[in-house]
């Protein structure tokens, strides 16, 4: 246990179905522990190790060190959980190193179409976008609808239409959000489908996620305030290739992102649709509220057995009302990171880094 957040890491080598960590508190000792304010992010998961991320790495370092440290800053001021998280997306949606914002992979049809949410544990409001193509940051826009509009989620043009007409929100030509690295990744998805076409393989769609050492940079982040208030946001630019308007977990509340201060707030990655069937996120705050788990645990108990089980791959990061930190991931990889009311942030991207 460190001085000012509880931490207990999941270790695991590729599929494994056990935490060797040592396990947090119960819930309800938990409960009656004095608030340890914090926030934890992730970067997204995937079938990477530290070798494929190669350079990428130490940017992707710094770009997670400095949104903890824009969250930090706004809780150590006294502000409230759902700036904290804002503040911290904000900074990975500007970021060109991971799917959201500036660095969202592109659809079949060669566009960008970008996914958010946020939600409020105190009163449980929650606001969502999905399929927006102008929006510099959506979390940004996912907040103001939660803020001003009685809808939790808005859509494509009308979304975009609600921005425009309150205000506040930055759009940018789409154009903004080209990155060769998205970019290349498209073409070799489109290579494959023209390569399984000409096999007479299977026409199914080639995903980012069927490459190996793919990475989903999906963001997110989950803050606990001093006045013991959790809030809790995703963001993502989606599946390369993807395409319909495919909408996955993240901009869904009770599947990408939950937050309540009855149990926890929580933010997912990973393969969506799985995490939309399992509704992933409320699983584990509901897991913690009603049966007493430690967050840790639940998280475990629905990433490691009923998402593994249902062939669902990716992670989750959470929070409990005491300070409590999950990450728990059942691919190579979560990129992750958490800083508590000493502003020393911990960053890390395997599994390996958690036995170090």
């Amino acid at each position: 246990m460190s001085r000012t957040l509880c931490i207990s890491l999941l270790v695991l080598t590729p599929f494994a179905t056990a935490c060797s960590a040592p396990q947090p508190p119960s819930s309800a000792s938990a409960m009656n522990e004095q608030p340890r304010w914090g926030l934890v992010i992730h970067t997204g998961a995937g079938a990477f190790t530290l070798a494929s991320l190669g350079d990428r790495r130490e940017p992707m370092r710094a770009a997670m060190t400095q949104a903890l440290s824009a969250g930090h800053r706004v809780l150590s001021e006294g502000g409230s959980s759902l700036d904290a998280v804002q503040a911290s997306i904000v900074v990975l949606e500007d970021s060109p190193l991971f799917n959201a914002g500036k660095g969202a992979v592109f659809t079949h049809e060669g566009t960008n179409e970008l996914d958010a949410s946020i939600m409020d544990g105190a009163s449980h409001r929650a606001g969502a976008v999905a399929g927006v193509k102008r929006i510099k940051n959506p979390i940004l826009l996912a907040r103001l609808i939660m803020e001003k509009s009685s809808h939790v989620i808005l859509t494509g043009d009308g979304a975009e239409a609600f921005a425009a007409e309150q205000g506040g929100v930055e759009f940018v030509d789409p154009k903004y959000f080209y990155t060769d690295r998205a970019w290349d990744a498209l073409q070799r998805a489109l290579d494959e489908e023209r390569q399984k076409t000409r096999t007479g393989a299977s026409a199914r769609p080639a995903m980012e996620r069927d490459a190996p050492g793919a990475y989903f940079g999906t963001v997110g982040a989950v803050a606990l305030d001093r006045r013991g208030n959790l809030a809790a946001g995703t963001s993502t630019g989606g599946m390369t290739n993807k395409r319909y308007g495919r909408v996955g977990d993240s901009p869904i509340v009770g599947a990408g992102t939950y937050a309540s201060n009855e149990s926890c707030g929580i933010s997912s990655t990973g393969h969506g649709e799985f995490f939309i069937r399992y509704t992933v996120a409320r699983d584990i705050c509901a897991r913690v509220e009603y049966k007493g788990m430690s967050v840790q645990a639940a998280a475990d108990e629905v990433v490691q057995q009923v998402l593994k089980k249902a062939g669902g791959e990716g992670g989750v990061i959470g929070l409990d009302r005491a300070g409590n930190v999950a990450m728990s991931f059942n691919s190579t990889g979560m990129s992750r990171g958490y800083v508590g009311a000493d502003g020393e942030p911990v960053i890390m991207f395997t599994a390996e880094d958690a036995k170090r």
